[in-house]
């Protein structure tokens, strides 16, 4: 349904005059990069709600979003953390001495370091302890967040001296500045799925949709399967008085994602290179889309 007259953007190589703001949550897919492509792409009217329903790390809300934000996501433990920095129960000194504190913990571990993550990792699936959600998401695998029936269950990522002095630092700014951008505006975050999330918005409010992308992976908090994108994309396209922008991936080399032609509204690509390795040979070029309704 989207516009066959797709604009294609290459924004890899182009420079942004808004410096972006990192979240200190970091998972695997988060789109910092495109953030200069998204921002040219849409408009939001500076009185209007930004809403969120798939919040994610919250990096295009945090760059993006106006005074009057809903952040949303099925993640009780996303939204639990950045509330904490909302009702500054969590601070940028806290951040600090935490990290120091079980950044050494870990670099002592005699022999295999994953030990004490998986201490760490067992300890939040009985305390939910934002902190340790945000050690692990630092620590863990790629990035991932991926959930069991028994809880929390991404493996240690293995790189050495994970928390270094510089790294700890890195992580206290991204606090500290996304707690002020969360102060100095009108956000909510919200656990929810996406139906409830948006139920209030309006013909002038905006909604941005990152939903878990098909036939890439579909482990997160709760389950996404094509019923479900379906539904996302058959809501918007009965809603047609909804504003809303869409990102998903378009292609990569090897395959087209044909969930895309079941949107309504127009489409700009980006194509951008992603890291499966530390080798130039594992990188490889994926074309986004962001459809605009």
């Amino acid at each position: 349904m989207y516009s066959q007259q797709a604009l294609a953007l290459n924004f890899d190589e182009q420079s942004s005059s808004e410096k972006t703001l990192v979240p200190p949550i970091k998972i695997q897919g988060i789109k910092t990069k495109l953030i200069p492509f998204i921002r040219e792409n849409i408009n939001i009217n500076t009185a209007s709600t930004w809403f969120e329903p798939f919040m994610g790390s919250g990096v295009v809300g945090f760059n993006l979003a106006p005074y009057n934000a809903i952040f949303s996501d099925v993640n009780p433990y996303i939204i639990d953390f950045y509330n904490c920095l909302k009702h500054k129960e969590i601070t940028p000194e806290i951040v600090r001495e935490y990290l120091e504190k079980e950044g050494k913990k870990l670099a002592s571990t005699p022999t295999d370091k994953s030990s004490y993550y998986y201490e760490v990792r067992d300890r939040f699936n009985k305390e939910h302890n934002p902190l340790d959600f945000l050690f692990l998401q630092r620590s863990n695998f790629n990035g991932m967040i991926r959930f069991s029936k028994n809880g929390y269950n991404v493996p240690f990522g293995r790189k050495p001296n994970r928390f270094r002095p510089a790294l700890i630092t890195k992580i206290v700014n991204q606090v500290e500045k996304t707690q002020e951008k969360i102060l100095d505006n009108n956000w909510t975050f919200i656990c929810s799925n996406w139906e409830e999330a948006i139920k209030q918005a309006t013909t002038d409010d905006f909604i941005y949709l990152d939903p878990p992308y098909i036939g890439r992976n579909t482990d997160y908090y709760t389950s996404w399967n094509s019923e479900d994108a379906n539904k996302l994309a058959n809501y918007f396209n009965e809603h047609i008085d909804l504003h809303f922008a869409l990102s998903m991936w378009y292609k990569n080399k090897y395959r087209k994602n044909d969930h895309i032609s079941k949107w309504r509204g127009n489409m700009v690509t980006n194509e951008h290179f992603y890291y499966l390795g530390g080798h130039e040979t594992n990188r490889n070029s994926i074309t986004e889309a962001l459809i605009i309704g």
